[in-house]
């Protein structure tokens, strides 16, 4: 019960490396605050976790302002909620463009800046992780706009630890490699496209969501209470060969 009396508002926790999160949280006794589009999904996990859940569009700025004014002001904050549009720099759209940063980049720095203002007023303390991605250090084919987000993201991770730590807020990156939810199945169902990505993990495998959850859970917890500001990659050792 390692979270046992603290609280973490998870976005994108309907499914994927978000639901994952949620429910290793909420088994190691946090209580859980979940986003998500989908009521349905958050019925469910719901019913997992004993938790609240909150449905909301994230990529509508009032929304999400909404939503992390009805969470209140918890311990934590997981910006998990992610999305992608398969498109070269040559095919990209406006729309692509659009949807891909309003919910990769914007909605995060909305749910921070909210999350960080309600903790201030609580007395300060806690922790965000900010989701991105080894998009963000590589270049991958069709992921323009997915890695100008997770990279948009890290860097104002520096800005946010910077900012937010005379207030007790750390704030960490966790940069995953593959992992294999319903988006990243998309982009990598082709065995031509993954088994070359797979051949250069030294691991030799992608990541589940359980993986990504557990690099979640220690970088919310005292284990990392001197790491802030960092990017932690979660990628079987991609970025090392």
């Amino acid at each position: 019960m390692q979270f046992e009396g603290k609280s973490v508002i998870i976005t994108g926790a309907g499914k994927g490396i978000g639901r994952a999160t949620a429910l290793l949280m909420a088994a190691r006794g946090a209580r859980v605050v979940a986003i998500s589009r989908t009521r349905a999904d958050l019925d469910g996990l719901a019913r997992d976790t004993g938790g609240h859940g909150i449905a909301a569009d994230l990529s509508d700025p009032g929304a999400a302002r909404a939503a992390m004014a009805q969470a209140g002001a918890c311990d934590f904050l997981v910006n998990c909620a992610g999305t992608n549009v398969l498109e070269s720099l040559l095919d990209m759209t406006d729309a692509g463009y659009d949807t891909v940063m309003g919910i990769n980049l914007r909605a995060a720095l909305i749910c921070a800046q909210e999350f960080a203002r309600a903790r201030i007023t609580a007395g300060g303390g806690g922790a965000i992780v900010n989701v991105t991605s080894i998009a963000g250090h590589r270049g991958f084919p069709d992921h323009v706009c997915y890695a100008a987000s997770k990279a948009g993201l890290e860097g104002a991770t520096r800005v946010m630890a910077r900012e937010l730590g005379p207030h007790g807020i750390r704030v960490t990156a966790l940069a995953p490699t593959v992992t294999m939810t319903e988006l990243a199945a998309e982009a990598w169902s082709d065995p031509a496209k993954s088994a070359p990505m797979m051949a250069r993990h030294p691991l030799g495998r992608f990541a589940e969501a359980e993986d990504v959850a557990r690099a979640i859970a220690l970088l919310l917890s005292d284990d990392a209470a001197m790491v802030t500001g960092a990017v932690l990659a979660l990628d079987g050792g991609f970025l090392a060969v």
